[in-house]
C-alpha cells in the first residue's frame, strides 16, 4: 500500500509513466502538451520520478537542456497504461487520479468502517478520508451502508466498477519504489 500512496502522491506520476510507456514524446514540451499538465506540476514530477528511478534522463540523445525521458520499468509502464486506460474508460479519471483516491479504493476490496481504512492510511487525515469517501461514492466507486446495530456505523466497499480499478491500481503497488 505505501508503495502505492507514494506513488500517487503526484497526481501526474501515473500519467507521465503511461505516456512514455505509449511512446507518445519523452521530451518535456511533449508530455505537457499530451497531458495538458501545467510546466511546474511536471518538473515536480519528473523531478519525483527521477529520484526514485522509475525513469531516467536518454543519455544518448537530445540536448541537455532538453532532455528526452525513458522508462526503467516496462512492466511498470504497462501497469500505469491499463490504469489509465481503466479511469478513462470508467470516466472517473479526475477522482481516481486524486491522491488518496486509489489507495483508499484498493483497501475497499472488502468492506471496512471509516476507522480502520484511517488505521489502514496512517498519513491520511479525517477530513482528507472523508473527501475521498465521498467523491468515490458519487463517482459509484464505492457504495456506503449505515449497519443497524448499536452504535449505527458506516461500512464502505467497492462496487463492480469501484473492484476493476483497485485491481488495476493494486498492480502498481506491487512494484517496489526505491
Amino acid at each position: 500500500m505505501s508503495t502505492l500512496a507514494r506513488l500517487v502522491h503526484f497526481r501526474w506520476a501515473v500519467p507521465v509513466l503511461a505516456e512514455l510507456h505509449r511512446g507518445h514524446g519523452g521530451r518535456f514540451v511533449n508530455l505537457s502538451n499530451t497531458l495538458g499538465v501545467s510546466r511546474e506540476s511536471l518538473r515536480r514530477t519528473l523531478t519525483f520520478l527521477l529520484g526514485t528511478g522509475l525513469i531516467q534522463r536518454n543519455p544518448g540523445k537530445g540536448h541537455p537542456l532538453r532532455p528526452e525521458y525513458l522508462l526503467t520499468s516496462p512492466v511498470l509502464g504497462a501497469s500505469a497504461a491499463a490504469l489509465t486506460e481503466l479511469l478513462d474508460e470508467l470516466d472517473v479519471t479526475d477522482v481516481g487520479l486524486k491522491k488518496w483516491s486509489l489507495p483508499t479504493l484498493t483497501l475497499l476490496a472488502g468492506a471496512h468502517r471509516f476507522s480502520e481504512v484511517r488505521r489502514a492510511l496512517p498519513d491520511i487525515t479525517p477530513r482528507a478520508l472523508t473527501l475521498t469517501l465521498k467523491e468515490l461514492e458519487a463517482a459509484d466507486l464505492i457504495s456506503r451502508s449505515v449497519t443497524t446495530g448499536y452504535p449505527p456505523s458506516a461500512v464502505y466497499l467497492a462496487t463492480p466498477p469501484g473492484l476493476r480499478l483497485a485491481e488495476a491500481a493494486q498492480k502498481l503497488g506491487m512494484m517496489s519504489l526505491p
